[in-house]
C-alpha cells in the first residue's frame, strides 16, 4: 500500500510508524491478550501507559513541575467554554485578541459568563496581520489575556510570545503545539485538540499552571472543574483511552525523532519551500499573509480564479496530494505541514504546483 500526503488542517496526517504499531497492538497489547481499548482506565496497565504519556509530554515541552497536565475528552472547543467558568468571576472581564476564525470561536463559547473586551481585532485588515502589541488595549483587572496562537484557517501565527503583563496569559496553541521550542513559564495556560500535531481527534491537553486552580470561578458542575480533573489525574470520569494512548505514542515518536528542536527546523524547512513555490510563482499563486507571521504550520493560498481552484483540488488529488482545498470561510486552497508531514510531502506538493503552474498559467 503508497500512502498519501495528507494536508489535511485536522483531523490530519498521523506518522507511519505510530499507526504501524497501534496497528500491530490492536488485538494484543503487551502481551496482556486484549487492545489497550478493551482494558479498565483504572487498571494497572493502562494508568502505567497514562503516566508515561505525561511524562513524555512534559519532557518534550520543558513542562514546569508547577504546572498541572491534563487530558480531557473532547476538543479545543469545549476547553475555550471552560476557561471563564474555571477562572473568571461571574462578570468579570477577560480580554481577547482575535486575530482569525478561531479567535472568533473562542469568545463565542465565554460570552455568556463574562465581560468580553476585546483588546485588539485584525479582523479590519482580513486577519492578514496580528495587530501590533502596541497598539493592544488590555484591562488592568482582566482574569486572563486570551490569543490563538496560530490560526489554522487564516494562517496567522504568533512567532513571539507577547508580553501581557501580570495578567495570565491563555492560548489556544490546537495547531502549533510542539512545533517549536516554547517557554510553557510565559503562560498561565495553554491548551490544544490534539488532532494536528499530537494525535488523533477526540482528545485535549491543557497545561495550566497549579496556582490559577486555586480560583473560585464560577458555579459549575464537577466535571467542568480543571481542578477536580488535576486531583485525579485526568481520571475523574472514564477518558477516552484509545485517543490518549495513541497521543502517547506520537509524543514518544517526536521525541525520538529529535524532540521540538529537530521539528523546529524541518517545519521550517517545509514552509520555506511552500511559500518560495508561491511567490516565485509571478502571482499565479499568492498568500496574503503579512510575511512576519506567516504559519509555519497553515498555509492558505490562492489561484486566479475558482474554476483552477477546482482543478487544482481534483489534480493534486489524483497525484496523492490529499485535503489542498481551502476552508469554507475563506476558500481557495491550504496546506497543512504539522510535524508529522514530512519535508518530502512538502516537496511533492512544490513539484506539483510547479507542473500545475505551467500546464494551467
Amino acid at each position: 500500500m503508497t500512502r498519501a500526503y495528507n494536508f489535511s488542517a485536522g483531523p490530519a496526517t498521523l506518522p507511519e510508524p505510530v499507526l504501524r504499531q497501534a496497528q500491530a497492538e490492536m488485538l494484543d497489547w503487551n502481551g496482556v491478550g486484549a487492545s489497550i481499548v478493551e482494558l479498565s482506565h483504572r487498571g494497572a496497565e493502562f494508568m502505567g501507559v497514562a503516566a508515561q504519556a505525561e511524562a513524555d509530554l512534559r519532557t518534550l515541552l520543558s513542562v514546569p513541575d508547577d504546572y498541572a497536565v491534563l487530558f480531557l475528552a473532547g476538543g479545543a472547543t469545549t476547553q475555550q467554554a471552560l476557561l471563564a467558568l474555571n477562572f473568571a468571576a461571574p462578570g468579570q472581564t477577560v480580554d481577547y485578541v482575535v486575530t482569525g476564525h478561531w479567535g472568533k470561536t473562542a469568545i463565542r463559547q465565554v460570552r455568556p459568563y463574562v465581560d468580553v473586551h476585546v483588546a485588539a481585532d485584525g479582523e479590519p485588515g482580513g486577519f492578514r496581520d496580528i495587530p501590533p502589541r502596541q497598539d493592544w488595549s488590555l484591562s488592568a483587572d482582566a482574569a486572563y489575556v486570551h490569543i490563538t496562537a496560530n490560526e489554522t484557517i487564516h494562517g496567522v501565527e504568533f512567532r513571539d510570545t507577547p508580553d501581557v503583563g501580570t495578567v495570565p496569559l491563555f492560548a489556544d496553541f490546537s495547531s502549533s503545539i510542539a512545533s517549536a521550542p516554547l517557554d510553557v513559564s510565559r503562560y498561565g495556560l495553554i491548551y490544544a485538540g490534539a488532532q494536528k500535531n499530537l494525535g488523533p481527534v477526540g482528545v485535549s491537553v491543557v497545561i495550566v499552571r497549579r496556582e490559577l486552580l486555586e480560583r473560585a470561578g464560577q458555579p459549575r458542575a464537577d466535571i467542568f472543574n480543571y481542578a477536580s480533573h488535576a486531583a485525579r489525574d485526568s481520571m475523574l470520569n472514564t477518558p477516552p483511552t484509545w485517543n490518549w494512548y495513541l497521543l502517547g505514542l506520537t509524543v514518544k515518536w517526536m521525541l525520538e525523532q529529535g524532540g521540538v528542536e529537530e521539528f523546529a527546523r524541518r517545519n521550517a524547512a517545509k514552509a520555506a519551500l511552500v511559500y518560495d513555490a508561491i511567490d516565485g510563482s509571478g502571482g499565479f499563486y499568492r498568500n496574503e499573509v503579512a510575511v512576519p507571521v506567516r504559519s509555519r504550520m497553515n498555509i492558505p493560498f490562492f489561484l486566479p480564479d475558482e474554476t483552477l481552484t477546482t482543478r487544482f483540488v481534483a489534480e493534486s488529488k489524483a497525484a496523492g496530494l490529499l485535503a489542498l482545498k481551502g476552508h469554507k470561510a475563506v476558500g481557495g486552497l491550504r496546506a497543512s505541514l504539522y510535524n508529522a508531514m514530512p519535508v518530502a510531502g512538502a516537496q511533492a506538493l512544490v513539484g506539483f504546483m510547479r507542473d500545475f503552474q505551467q500546464r494551467h498559467g
